[in-house]
This record gives structure tokens, C-alpha cells and sequence, in this order.
């Protein structure tokens, strides 16, 4: 055996420590987003059957939320409203008094430090739960734009801190750029949600903000799952209009893509963590088969690894109390 030469990998791996001082990438409480939904009403706490953990919420137990996320040191949330009414247009998106503008300014007035990223699309608004104008059964680009802009504008006006359109039409960074720039706000960054695929990991997603279409489904507007090229004209398309940070939704599957990304721009990467990807490991912990906080560590340092800079997902409040070694 003398004579055999090879490389001695495990000299670096004999210890915790050992493997701590070599270890290449690190998830921190810093690099999670934490999404809230919330609700119209009051004394509202819903639990969201498919998503064990996560609540719809409304405004008079939004102050606690936010209390508990500062103890865990999460000072980035993304703002999704349930609204009561919805109609064909979503009018209440881009209403001053809407569900997220009314919760931006709760989050400002007790914590106006805490980084609010509002999410900007329509499907939760929209009697038909599509993302855009409909007409005759097809979803309007164009005309959609200025109804983005509009609701931009207006989260912008209550005190959002990031504008994260989520809703993937044509130019709707360009239009929500101008719309902003025109309204005061050219300090407002864009977080856009650049490539966001037909996902089938966002069912439960779809049940805590009731946005699931009424006819149909995303596929004209949402990426196809088996384009890989497709995900780099997009984000390329949506630096040119403006994008200061761009999202990879969803992220597990999609860990090539969140590379593709990372190396082709100069720009923070953010991975969304998705609802399904959330409650496969929830429901499989509860059945006692996996190791739920070994797992999700996992997931999130995979994401991280892959190249995101920051994660929405709603393991955040876990992931921050592991971290913290709690």
C-alpha cells in the first residue's frame, strides 16, 4: 500500500471545528425574508391548513408578528394582502387604503427600520384571480402595465421600502420603473420576481392568499419548468428595464437556475423558498420521517450555495431561531 498515491480530502473534515474553519458558505438571519399575509377584519388568525406554521393575519395582530420576527433578528418581511372585496380590475391593489398599504404603515410607524418589500401583483385582488386585465379569456399585457405601476406607486406612497412585482408580464419592470421615477420615488429599488416558472410548488401558497385563477392557468405569462435559456432572456430583459435585485422562483428545483443567474449578473440574486418546497418537509417532520431542522438548514444553505445572496421563505422564523441556537 506504500506505493499508492492519493489525495488525503478528510484531513480537513476530522473535526467541527476543523470542517467550521474550511466551511464555504454560511446562511445568516441577514439573508432571510420572511412573507406575511394580511387579512381585512379584525381578530383574525387564521391558520393556513396547508402551510403548518403560517397564519393570515390581520392588522390588529400585525404589531406582535413584528415583535417576535425583531426578537429573532428577521428585519426583512415581503407584504401579501387578502382583501376582502375583489373585483375585475383588482382595484383595491392600488387603493391608498389597501390591505398592504394599510399594513406598510403599521410596519413603519413601530418599526421603521424593518425593510418592508411589498409584493406587487393583482391574482389576490382580481374577481378571476389572474394577474392581469381579462378580456374575452385572455390576459391583457399592455393595459395590465399601468395598473402595476399604479399599485407600485401606491405602496410606494405608504412607506414600502423594496417594489417586488410578481405577476410577469411583458415590461412590467420598465413600466413600474417610470411610474416610480415620475412619482418621486427614484430611490425606490425593484425586486422583481425575473424568473418565475408554472410551478405546481405553489399550491399552498395559492390557499393562503386565495389568488388561485378562476379559469385556466399561469402558463402564457409563468415560465415553462423545462426552460433553462428562457430564465436568462428574462432577467436580462428585466435588468435592462431596471431591476435592482432579481428573484428565482422556486428555488429547490431550480437550484441550476439561481446559478445561471448569479453568474451571468452583477446584481443581488434572491431565492423564493415556495410553499410547496415549505410544507413537503413540514409534513413529512410531522410524520416523524426526516430530521425537520437538519433538513431545512439544508435546503436554505443549498439555495446559498447555488448563489442566492437572499431567501424568501417561510422557515425564516425557524431557520433565525436555529441559528441564534435556540
Amino acid at each position: 500500500m506504500t506505493d499508492l498515491k492519493f489525495n488525503r480530502h478528510r484531513r480537513l473534515r476530522q473535526s467541527e471545528n476543523m470542517r467550521a474553519m474550511v466551511r464555504e458558505n454560511f446562511l445568516r438571519t441577514e439573508d432571510l425574508i420572511y412573507p406575511l399575509f394580511v387579512v381585512e377584519g379584525e381578530n383574525v388568525k387564521n391558520p393556513v391548513a396547508s402551510m403548518p406554521g403560517v397564519y393570515q393575519i390581520s392588522m390588529d395582530y400585525l404589531k406582535a408578528e413584528l415583535d417576535e420576527l425583531n426578537e429573532l433578528g428577521i428585519h426583512s418581511i415581503i407584504l401579501f394582502g387578502v382583501p376582502a372585496e375583489k373585483d375585475e380590475l383588482g382595484k383595491s391593489a392600488y387603493d391608498a387604503n389597501g390591505i398592504v398599504q394599510q399594513a406598510t404603515r403599521l410596519v413603519k410607524e413601530h418599526y421603521p427600520e424593518m425593510v418592508v418589500v411589498a409584493d406587487t401583483c393583482l391574482c389576490q385582488y382580481t374577481s378571476h384571480g389572474h394577474c392581469g386585465i381579462v378580456e374575452g379569456g385572455k390576459i391583457l399585457n399592455d393595459p395590465t402595465l399601468d395598473l402595476l405601476a399604479k399599485t407600485a406607486v401606491s405602496q410606494a406612497e405608504a412607506g414600502a421600502d423594496i417594489i417586488a412585482p410578481s405577476n410577469m408580464m411583458d415590461g412590467f419592470v420598465a413600466a413600474i420603473r417610470k411610474g416610480l421615477d415620475e412619482g418621486g420615488f427614484l430611490d425606490v429599488p425593484i425586486m422583481s420576481y425575473a424568473v418565475k416558472y408554472s410551478s405546481s410548488f405553489y399550491g399552498p401558497f395559492r390557499d393562503a392568499a386565495h389568488s388561485s385563477p378562476k379559469f385556466g392557468d399561469r402558463r402564457t405569462y409563468q415560465m415553462d419548468p423545462a426552460n433553462r435559456r428562457e430564465a436568462l432572456r428574462e432577467a436580462q430583459s428585466d435588468i435592462e428595464e431596471g431591476a435592482d435585485f432579481l428573484i428565482v422562483k422556486p428555488a429547490l428545483s431550480y437550484l441550476d437556475i439561481i446559478r445561471d443567474v448569479k453568474d451571468q449578473f452583477n446584481a443581488p440574486v434572491v431565492a423564493y423558498n415556495v410553499s410547496g418546497e415549505y410544507s413537503m418537509i413540514k409534513a413529512a417532520a410531522a410524520n416523524g420521517w426526516v430530521d425537520e431542522k437538519a433538513m431545512v438548514m439544508e435546503k436554505l444553505t443549498s439555495m446559498k450555495r447555488a448563489g442566492a445572496d437572499l431567501i424568501i421563505t417561510y422557515a425564516a422564523k425557524d431557520a433565525a431561531a436555529w441559528i441564534k441556537g435556540e
